[in-house]
């Protein structure tokens, strides 16, 4: 599956494109996928109710907030987030941020997997 052939869902911020899931690749633990986030943007807060989310930084910066604790992010860093954990990611550099995610597990019915705490209005500057 390449990026390219994904289109990027823009409703949280950033640019999110689903690689690998029950859909795309009939994955029956989890599902993998790429953020890209542009410069002082961000993909807003939320959480996952049953699944972890890894996430794996490829280029740029990134700050990932932690039920509202910063966790700075540099090119090859990765970080494990708990189920149920408030998060947002955001880009404060000058340069695009580009991040690899897998969840595992999946939630029981594919709408109880997310779960927003913020507006998509509420998803411009990251500073």
């Amino acid at each position: 599956m390449s990026a390219d052939d994904v289109p990027a869902d823009v409703r949280r911020g950033g640019e999110i494109r689903t690689l690998l899931s029950p859909k795309t690749a009939g994955s029956t633990s989890g599902f993998l996928g790429r953020a890209d986030i542009a410069p002082g943007q961000r993909i807003a807060e939320h959480y996952h109710p049953y699944s972890e989310e890894f996430i794996y930084l490829i280029e740029g910066e990134l700050v990932v907030d932690l039920d509202g604790m910063p966790q700075p992010m540099r090119p090859g860093d990765a970080l494990l987030i708990p189920p149920g954990t408030r998060h947002r990611l955001r880009n404060p550099g000058t340069v695009p941020t580009r991040c690899v995610f897998h969840l595992g597990p999946l939630a029981p019915r594919p709408e109880l997997g997310h779960v927003d705490t913020e507006t998509a209005g509420n998803h411009g500057s990251a500073r």
